[in-house]
């Protein structure tokens, strides 16, 4: 069987399971990505191995892999299109205080746990550093499920997310340039000044232009003689933002489609409602659902044994505790109420891809070791799990499900 064929049988096989799974767990009253997360760890390796049953599942796995890159992409984009800029500035000081105390919190807190089972000084912080990058792509789809991704606690937490994304980047660009012990063997290493120079011009740059130049350009596409020309302008900006925000900009590549959508949201209602329209059969019918199957295809928890299983297991209570109380506090401190800073705790707990990409730079440079690898991807696959129904749970509570301009988490 050809490889194309077997990723034809793969990609079909996983997205029917993994929406019969999203239905069950619709009906138990938990959100579709539970089930489709699910599904990804009883198909791969940690149960079925599905890929194992193929001549070239390593090929078959990278093309998924390279699927799911782009569903996150989109899925951030419609993120961004969904809110609105004017009601995310009015939580901007909650989601500086609250993304960088989630920041801080995770790497003290973390890197004393690992500190304590017998890791130097040095991989302690890295794996502080590591587990300290959250993914916000699950906890926003769930908020856009529940129809509260623009509360000013769904606001809060997309901002938190883009400041905790850039805090991580630099603490390891300055731990990689630093090389305290002399613990990175091989990894690039960029001087400090320069990693803030990529961020800050990318921000101020990228911004700038998208907000000006993109709905500019989506405005005039629709108005002429091109099939679904918004929906291009729309799916061009997500994929060529998401490459500058990380060839330039040093930061994830969500960050940029993130920004591509949230300025064509200020694109005229008609542009907006047709890229909304194109985009969401796409996205939800095949993108999103093998972006939350590979998540468990990537997984091997059968890794984690014995020895590690105490160290696994403190570093997953520890990584939802110190989220939830750094980025709470935070939310707390510039006026949300005991609840509202809650939410936005509970939905910075997902980690994801960035801790994994930090994590294989520690691996490659040498600085941890498979074991530690191992034990990473399983907190970062038990935090994945635990965060829809968690918050789902926050928003059911007092029944906030309100636009942000209501004043919801007041």
């Amino acid at each position: 069987m050809s490889e194309v064929l077997q990723l034809f049988l793969v990609l079909g096989t996983m997205i029917a399971i993994a929406k019969f799974f999203g239905y069950i767990s619709v009906k138990l009253g938990q959100s579709a990505v539970l089930g489709e997360l699910i599904t990804g760890i009883i198909l791969g390796p940690s149960v079925i191995d599905l890929l194992g049953f193929f001549e070239d599942g390593q090929a078959v796995e990278h093309t998924i892999i390279e699927f799911a890159e782009v569903g996150v992409l989109f899925l951030m984009f419609m993120a961004g299109l969904e809110i609105d800029l004017q009601n995310m500035l009015r939580v901007a000081k909650t989601a500086v205080l609250a993304g960088a105390l989630g920041v801080l919190s995770p790497l003290i807190m973390l890197g004393g746990v690992s500190f304590l089972f017998g890791y130097s000084a040095e991989v302690s912080v890295f794996i502080g550093l590591i587990l300290a990058a959250t993914s916000v792509s699950i906890s926003a789809q769930v908020m856009l499920e529940l129809g509260v991704l623009e509360s000013r606690e769904g606001l809060a937490l997309l901002g938190a997310a883009v400041i905790d994304d850039i805090l991580v980047i630099l603490l390891i660009s300055l731990f990689i340039a630093i090389n305290p012990g002399d613990v990175v063997q091989t990894a690039e290493s960029r001087p400090i000044w320069e990693v803030l120079i990529r961020v800050a011009g990318f921000l101020m740059i990228g911004t700038a232009l998208g907000w000006w130049l993109l709905p500019r350009i989506a405005n005039l596409v629709d108005q002429l003689p091109i099939s679904e020309g918004a929906l291009v302008v729309a799916v061009v900006s997500a994929l060529l933002m998401g490459f500058a925000a990380d060839y330039f900009g040093g930061v994830a590549a969500i960050t940029g489609s993130f920004i591509a959508g949230a300025s064509l949201g200020q694109s005229r209602q008609k542009v907006v409602e047709n890229i909304e329209t194109g985009l969401h059969s796409v996205n939800y019918g095949l993108l999103v659902p093998v972006f939350f199957v590979s998540i468990g295809l990537q997984t091997d928890l059968t890794l984690v044994d014995a020895e590690l299983l105490p160290l696994a297991a403190l570093l997953t209570v520890v990584s939802i505790v110190s989220k939830v109380s750094g980025a709470g506090l935070g939310s707390a401190l510039t006026g949300f109420n005991r609840p509202s800073a809650v939410r936005v705790g509970i939905g910075m707990i997902s980690r994801g891809e960035v801790g994994l990409i930090v994590a294989s730079i520690g691996i490659t440079s040498g600085i941890i070791e498979d074991g530690v690898f191992a034990v990473i991807v399983f907190v970062v696959v038990l935090t994945t799990l635990v965060t829809p129904p968690l918050v789902r749970w926050s928003f059911a509570q007092e029944g906030v499900f309100t636009p942000a301009n209501q004043g919801s988490a007041d």
